[in-house]
């Protein structure tokens, strides 16, 4: 039996440029190796072999899974490996022809060989597959696996997906399944929808440390603005795109006092911590995964525009932000996706955006309904959003793609803190539509960079 996720699942510290297509590989893969490390057979085995397949193959090399595949292999996990120690790493890699398993034992292996990102057919269970296989001298497997990268840099062996475990609902003390299960606890208690995710949350840890953890979010999310806007150059990859959030915060310090004639500069500040954030991702940055990474601008943005300009009645305003964003993102995870190779982008920028326009209207001292309306809304105008990457890079339309979902985000919040919480449409309703709009949706839609923009814009 298991409990429900912990909000920190969905708000995971890791590195760019994909959840699903970095961060769940490099899990994966260092998985894996443990499993070789323990397995009885460690001493015959010789070698081992990653076949992706579906959209992990497709726009692999984009997204960085080969490399996140290899960093894995070498013991490195998301959360603690260092960025700019990556490229000797792999330069390591290469020059030693060979894999250390444990002290004295190495094994050999060619990333060129022994990582196959050609099987663009996807598996049977998910879009994101991966077989891994450790091998004798002779090339007959000993040890194997089939993962799959679910989304949000969730992954699951290929057991699990076919015989979930049961999921134990009084491991919460305030258990909910639905928006409306939600709704009506809140109702029950007497809470707000932070405060019903917060004593969840005690169920994994004391308060101080569910603090402290968000507050290491938080600090996080916050680095990687400042270190978006720091950075100069051209992003990796052949489409040389340039960072432009530098140049962004400049032109807004030198207007100065003239912004403040003009009624939407606000949205300037939105968009420019979004920006900075998708590049760092983008570039391969250290970032928090919210509630992927291909959308983890758009919470950034919405808590630092929230901090800097929104009056909250809540002393713990920001510690309610990301609670009350992590419970709606547990929802989307429950009940719908939050994977752009099956329900396309809609499951990334939409989910944060809903996760984001809630937050906010928490912050500011909405209701359970207004915050339960304010998802709603901001998911209703991303239902089918494709994901279709440029050059399979996670750049274009993607950065620019967060900016306006953040600011949507504002607008959903708004129209929710107009009404009184009672919507025509339901968050419940909006996520079944989301998850069906997507398995109707073509695949050529879905993370694969082989429609929409990725096929219409020539990449020289």
């Amino acid at each position: 039996m298991s409990s429900s996720p912990s909000i920190f699942d969905l708000f995971s510290i890791g590195i760019g440029p994909s959840s699903s297509h970095t961060v769940g590989p490099m899990r994966a893969a260092a998985q894996f190796r443990r499993a070789m490390m323990q397995s009885p057979l460690l001493g015959h085995i010789a070698g081992v072999r990653v076949t992706c397949y579906g959209s992990l193959a497709a726009t692999g090399k984009g997204h960085g899974t080969d490399t996140a595949i290899l960093l894995g292999l070498l013991g490195e996990d998301p959360e603690h490996v260092e960025p700019n120690t990556i490229p000797r790493l792999l330069a390591d890699l290469k020059s030693a022809g060979s894999l250390e398993l444990t002290p004295g034992h190495r094994i050999g292996f060619d990333a060129a060989r022994d990582v196959d990102l050609s099987h663009t057919h996807p598996l049977p269970l998910h879009p994101n597959g991966m077989h891994f296989v450790a091998i004798d001298t002779h090339g007959e497997p000993l040890v194997e696996d089939v993962v799959y990268s679910t989304g949000g840099g969730f992954i699951a062996r290929e057991e699990e997906l076919l015989r979930p475990p049961c999921e134990e609902r009084t491991a919460s003390p305030l258990p909910y399944e639905t928006g409306d299960e939600l709704l009506a606890v809140c109702e029950r208690e007497k809470m707000s929808i932070a405060e019903v995710v917060f004593q969840n949350e005690l169920a994994f840890a004391d308060g101080e440390t569910v603090r402290a953890r968000l507050a290491r979010i938080r600090q996080v999310m916050k680095q990687s603005i400042r270190s978006g806007i720091r950075r100069t150059g051209d992003l990796p990859g052949p489409l040389h795109v340039m960072r432009r959030a530098r140049r962004l915060r400049r032109k807004l310090m030198l207007n100065g006092e003239k912004q403040l004639r003009d009624p939407l500069a606000i949205l300037d500040w939105v968009n420019l911590y979004a920006i900075a954030v998708s590049e760092e991702n983008a570039a391969g940055g250290r970032i928090v995964t919210a509630p992927t990474n291909g959308a983890s601008g758009i919470i950034p943005a919405v808590l630092n525009y929230a901090d800097q300009f929104c009056a909250s009645p809540y002393p713990d305003a920001l510690d309610r932000f990301l609670l009350t964003a992590g419970g709606i993102g547990l929802l989307y995870k429950k009940n719908a996706s939050i994977s752009g190779a099956d329900v396309g982008c809609q499951g990334e920028v939409g989910v944060a955006c809903s996760m984001a326009a809630a937050a906010l209207t928490e912050l500011v001292g909405g209701t359970p309904r207004q915050v339960e309306n304010a998802a709603e809304i901001a998911m209703e105008h991303n239902l089918g959003l494709t994901c279709d990457p440029i050059g399979g890079l996670v750049q274009i339309p993607c950065i620019e793609r967060n900016a306006i979902a953040a600011v949507k985000a504002l607008n959903a919040s708004r129209l929710a803190l107009c009404g009184s919480g009672q919507s025509f449409v339901t968050l419940d309703q909006v996520m079944r539509t989301m998850l069906s709009t997507g398995h109707d949706m073509q695949s050529k839609y879905k993370e694969t960079a082989m429609g929409g923009l990725a096929v219409n814009v020539v990449n020289c």
